[in-house]
């Protein structure tokens, strides 16, 4: 497998959902540690069905799920009805019960996967991977607009605790710089920020360091941690 630059996301979906055989998952792996635009969609992907694992819960089955799973199963033949039997009356249902958990629990697993890869409720308008200095990818933003980002933290930075990780776009050089908001501690967020254009390609994206509460002038005064340009997604 080569995979398609012209379809990161897919391939990122394909690999955090486990649908690629051990050789593509393996290429995967080898080609996201050189390749920053890679890593970044997978661990957007990952965070994106985070909730997958999170939301579903036991169901209990009821014995009449059973009493009709076991009626529509073919009848068995008089010849093995007379035969002695070996085992405990009991173990042909249990068998057909896992059989059937088994059955269940596939389907379930294909639905949640086909859902997940094909469903995408909302798409970014624009993301950018954010860089520091020596080029290594340290989060990415993506911008849907309507006053709302997500920001995925892909590093861990040092956060005193007087310090906070303020978050800011350039929307325009008339404009100047724009707080999207401030992050707690360092792990990822939504951000509702102001209201503002529609995020361009190539846009400026990027995250510094203030004092806790953020900065007091309105404007970036710490030390930038990492920035980007906005990219259309593919």
């Amino acid at each position: 497998m080569t995979y398609d630059r012209n379809d990161i996301p897919g391939t990122a979906d394909e690999y955090v959902l486990g649908l690629l055989d051990p050789r593509d998952a393996a290429e995967v792996e080898v080609e996201m540690e050189r390749d920053a635009d890679l890593k970044a969609a997978i661990a957007a992907s990952r965070e994106r069905f985070l909730p997958l694992d999170t939301s579903m819960e036991p169901a209990a089955i009821s014995e009449g799920l059973w009493r009709r799973i076991e009626a529509a199963l073919p009848a068995q033949s008089k010849s093995i009805e007379k035969m002695p039997p070996t085992r405990p009356a009991n173990d042909n249902r249990r068998g057909w019960r896992m059989t059937a958990l088994l059955a269940i629990a596939a389907t379930i697993a294909l639905a949640i996967g086909l859902a997940a890869s094909l469903m995408r409720i909302q798409e970014p308008l624009v993301v950018a991977v954010l860089l520091n200095d020596a080029g290594e990818v340290q989060a990415v933003v993506e911008d849907f607009g309507s006053e709302k980002a997500v920001v995925r933290m892909l590093a861990d930075f040092d956060v005193p605790s007087d310090k906070t990780i303020q978050v800011w776009t350039l929307p325009s050089r008339e404009t100047g710089p724009v707080s999207l908001g401030l992050i707690d501690g360092i792990h990822s967020a939504t951000l509702d920020g102001p209201v503002l254009p529609i995020p361009q390609r190539d846009q400026l994206y990027e995250i510094t360091l203030e004092q806790a509460g953020g900065s007091p002038t309105g404007l970036p005064t710490g030390p930038i941690l990492a920035k980007g340009f906005a990219k259309l997604p593919r």
